[in-house]
């Protein structure tokens, strides 16, 4: 059987639209978009503590490094100011006596002296 085309037009059809279905579908897409905004929110924070695990961890490494040095410095001081060896110190150095006005120096130089000889002394260890 041949068909021909015909040449009468069709009629446009007018439909109705369904309102409660575009309502439900607008609805469905809002509850996706809170959906998934949730997911990323929830991605963020987990790599958010992920890299503040990171920074403790680094964080507690340097902590105890910095003490292990504390406690070494505190020995090599304790060291340093050890009763027997302040005494080979002060007998290593010259002793001088001096005049009256050669012994009553200000405190401050006193101070300084003390600290000038505590250091070489560091130098030393």
């Amino acid at each position: 059987m041949k068909r021909i085309p015909s040449k009468q037009r069709n009629f446009k059809i007018h439909h109705d639209r369904d309102l409660r279905a575009l309502s439900r579908l607008a609805i469905l897409l809002f509850c996706g978009l809170v959906l998934a905004s949730g997911f990323v929110y929830a991605a963020k924070q987990h790599f958010a503590a992920v890299q503040y695990g990171y920074q403790s961890e680094g964080l507690r490494r340097e902590r105890d490094r910095l003490l292990q040095e504390q406690q070494h410095l505190l020995l090599r001081r304790e060291q340093a100011f050890a009763p027997a060896r302040l005494e080979l110190l002060r007998r290593s150095l010259p002793c001088r006596v001096g005049r009256f006005r050669q012994q009553s120096t200000s405190k401050r130089r006193t101070r300084t002296a003390i600290w000038t000889m505590f250091l070489r002394l560091g130098e030393r260890l």
